[in-house]
C-alpha cells in the first residue's frame, strides 16, 4: 500500500482499493491533482480525485456505488465505505464555453494528454499505486520552488477558463508562491475575461484568500493585477488601507467573518454598500448580518461616544453605562466582542485612550446580569395577564424594557420583582 502522509489512512486505503479495481480490470488508473499536490506540499489532503483509462460506463459496471457527477465530461463519483471519489476519464477538451467549461470533450488513452489540459503544474502530477509520479511538466520541481506556472501557453489557460486567473492569486497567496513572469503575463493580458465567471465561483475562491495564511499577499497581488475590476460586480482593491488590512493576520483564521469585515472598515464602506456588495457577491444571509452587524455597531459607538478622547471620571458614566447596555442587547453578545477584538486589534500603542474605552465595556459587559428576553423570570402570556391587554406591540416594548432593568441591576431577576416592574409600567400608562 502507498504511503501517503497527509491523507486519512481509511480514506487513502479506500482509494487505492478504487485504483487496484481499475487496474485488476485492464485500465490504467492514477491518484491526480490536489491530493498528489498536498502530499507534495505538505498540507492535509481533503479529497483523493482519480483518473483513469476507463471509459464511464466501464466504470459503472465495476463499482456497487456510483454517482454520475459529471458523466458527460466522464466524472462518476465512486461510493466506498463511507468515503467518496471523484474518478475521471482519460480527456482532452474541446472550445471553451464562456470561459469557465468545455463544451465537449474526448477521452483518450494517455495520461499525460489528460495532465496536459490542467491548469498548473503543481495540479498536473499523477501518482501510482507504486508510489511513482507521472510529472511531464516538472510540476514536482515547481512545488519545491514554490511557483506557480501554467501548463503550456497561460494565455491559452486563462482563455478557455477565466477563473483560473482567482485560482492563480488563490494559490499564490495560501501557498506563499510566487507566479511566474509569463503566467502573470497572460493573467494581465487575459483579465478582461473574468467578466463572464458567475459571482459565486469568485467569491468562493476569494473565501480560501481571506482565510489563508498570507491573506495580504492575496490582496496586494489583486490590487497589482485589477483583476476585480473586471469582475461582474467590480471593486477596485487599491481602496483598502494597506496598514489596516496587514492588521487581517491577527484575527484567527477560523474567524473568516471578522477578516472580511476588517477588509470592508479599510476600504471604508459604509453598511449600505457593504450590504450591497455581499449580496451581490452572493454571500450567505447570515454571513452578510454578522458581517454587516459589526459594521452597523461601529457606526452606532461613533455617535454615542467619543473613543478617541479620554474617559472624564464620574462624569455621565452612568448614563453611558446604560447606552453600552443597551448597544449589547441590541446587536448580541456575539457581534458585541467581535466588535471589541476587531477595535482592539486596530488599537495601536499610541491609542491609549481607544484601549481605555474597550477596557470599559469589557469590564460593563461583564457587569451585565442578563442578555436575553429568554433568561427573564417572567413571560410575555404572564405579562399579558397582569396588564389584562391582548399581544401587540406593547408586549415587546414592555419585556425589552425589563431586560435592560435587569441587565443593568435597577432591578433584580425574579418574578416579583419583575411584577412590580410591569405594574409601575402600566400606571405611568395608564
Amino acid at each position: 500500500m502507498v504511503k501517503w502522509n497527509y491523507a486519512d489512512p481509511a480514506m487513502a486505503e479506500q482509494s487505492e482499493r478504487v485504483l487496484q479495481t481499475l487496474l485488476h480490470h485492464g485500465y490504467e488508473a492514477y491518484w491526480v491533482g490536489g491530493c498528489v499536490r498536498d502530499e507534495l506540499i505538505g498540507r492535509p489532503v481533503h479529497d483523493m480525485d482519480m483518473t483513469t483509462s476507463a471509459l464511464p460506463d466501464k466504470m459503472i459496471e465495476l463499482f456497487d456505488h456510483t454517482v454520475p457527477t459529471g458523466i458527460s465530461h466522464g466524472t462518476i463519483t465512486v461510493l466506498l465505505h463511507g468515503h467518496a471519489f471523484e474518478v475521471t476519464t482519460f480527456r482532452v477538451d474541446g472550445t471553451y464555453e464562456n470561459h469557465r467549461r468545455p463544451e465537449e470533450v474526448t477521452f483518450v488513452q494517455e495520461v499525460v494528454e489528460d495532465l496536459r489540459r490542467r491548469d498548473f503544474t503543481m495540479n498536473a502530477i499523477a501518482r501510482d499505486v507504486k508510489g511513482h509520479y507521472i510529472d511531464p511538466f516538472a510540476g514536482q520541481q515547481d512545488v519545491e520552488r514554490g511557483i506557480i506556472r501554467c501548463v503550456g501557453d497561460p494565455e491559452e489557460r486563462f482563455e478557455e477558463d477565466a477563473l483560473r486567473m482567482v485560482r492563480c492569486v488563490r494559490f499564490a497567496s495560501v501557498f506563499d508562491y510566487r507566479i511566474t513572469h509569463n503566467t502573470w503575463k497572460g493573467l494581465w493580458k487575459k483579465r478582461d475575461k473574468l467578466t463572464f465567471i458567475a459571482m459565486e465561483r469568485i467569491r468562493v475562491e476569494l473565501e480560501k484568500v481571506i482565510a489563508g495564511s498570507y491573506p495580504l499577499k492575496g490582496l496586494e497581488l489583486l490590487g497589482r493585477s485589477s483583476l476585480l475590476s473586471f469582475a461582474k460586480v467590480a471593486v477596485d482593491c487599491n481602496r483598502f488601507d494597506r496598514m489596516l488590512v496587514r492588521l487581517m493576520d491577527s484575527i484567527p483564521s477560523d474567524q473568516v467573518n471578522l477578516r472580511w469585515t476588517l477588509l470592508l472598515y479599510s476600504g471604508r464602506f459604509t453598511v449600505h454598500e457593504a450590504e450591497q456588495l455581499l449580496r451581490n457577491w452572493t454571500f450567505t444571509k447570515q454571513d452578510k448580518e454578522h458581517i454587516c452587524d459589526i459594521l452597523k455597531m461601529d457606526e452606532e459607538v461613533k455617535v454615542l461616544f467619543n473613543i478617541s478622547e479620554a474617559i472624564q471620571w464620574p462624569s455621565s458614566m452612568k448614563e453611558q453605562r446604560l447606552q453600552w447596555m443597551s448597544l449589547v442587547l441590541k446587536f448580541g453578545l456575539l457581534t458585541v466582542k467581535r466588535w471589541l477584538e476587531l477595535r482592539t486589534i486596530m488599537a495601536n500603542d499610541l491609542d491609549h485612550e481607544v484601549k481605555e474605552w474597550l477596557g470599559l465595556f469589557s469590564q460593563w459587559n461583564s457587569e451585565m446580569k442578563a442578555f436575553h428576553l429568554k433568561e427573564l423570570d417572567i413571560t410575555g402570556r404572564e405579562i399579558m395577564m397582569l396588564s389584562h391587554r391582548s399581544a401587540g406591540p406593547w408586549l415587546g416594548q414592555v419585556l425589552n424594557h425589563l431586560l435592560l432593568q435587569v441587565a443593568v441591576g435597577v432591578i433584580s431577576n425574579h418574578k416579583e420583582s419583575l411584577i412590580r416592574e410591569v405594574e409601575r409600567v402600566d400606571n405611568n400608562h395608564g
